[in-house]
């Protein structure tokens, strides 16, 4: 027994040495931040199905159903790095006759929406990501629109009419 107390009390002081002196590098790794103006949040009602998108800048209050919630921050990775959202909210609900109550306080990541995710009955919410200029919703830019390249060729406007014989 005292033979494997000498052997491992070295070892497990050059183990602490290495680890507090960052010759073995920390034990997890943090990504850098960027911090964003806005998030894009989607909230879901569960008793009507209906889905809503919404882009909350930080420091403001929005609302979702019963639900109040405010953005305190929103930061996502560097671009070289692995894609990853986060948004701190604190959410409250203030169900009809009844008194406003906190329903969540803290982060939201993108990647993971089950990590940390809102408990409540009738709605979720859950974070898409974080940006610095409003996103136009593609219901904005029209559905029939077409888009054309620089090189695509001018397209009619309609069909040439049919030749009747």
């Amino acid at each position: 027994m005292t033979k494997i107390m000498k052997w491992t009390s070295p070892a497990l002081a050059i183990l602490v040495a290495t680890m507090a002196f960052g010759t073995a590098g920390p034990a997890f790794a943090v990504r850098p931040t960027v911090d964003r103006q806005i998030a894009v949040l989607q909230g879901l009602d569960k008793v009507t199905a209906q889905v809503s998108r919404m882009q909350v800048q930080v420091g403001e209050a929005s609302s979702f159903g019963t639900l109040d919630f405010m953005v305190r921050a929103c930061r996502s990775t560097r671009p070289d790095e692995t894609p990853e959202n986060a948004v701190f909210l604190e959410i409250s609900d203030t169900p009809p006759g009844e008194a406003r109550h906190s329903v969540f306080s803290g982060w939201m990541f993108s990647s993971s929406p089950a990590v940390s995710a809102l408990d409540h009955p009738v709605f979720d919410i859950w974070v898409l990501r974080c940006v610095d200029q409003i996103i136009a919703d593609p219901e904005d830019f029209g559905a029939t629109r077409r888009y054309r390249l620089p090189n695509d060729p001018p397209v009619p406007d309609r069909p040439p009419a049919a030749r009747r014989l």
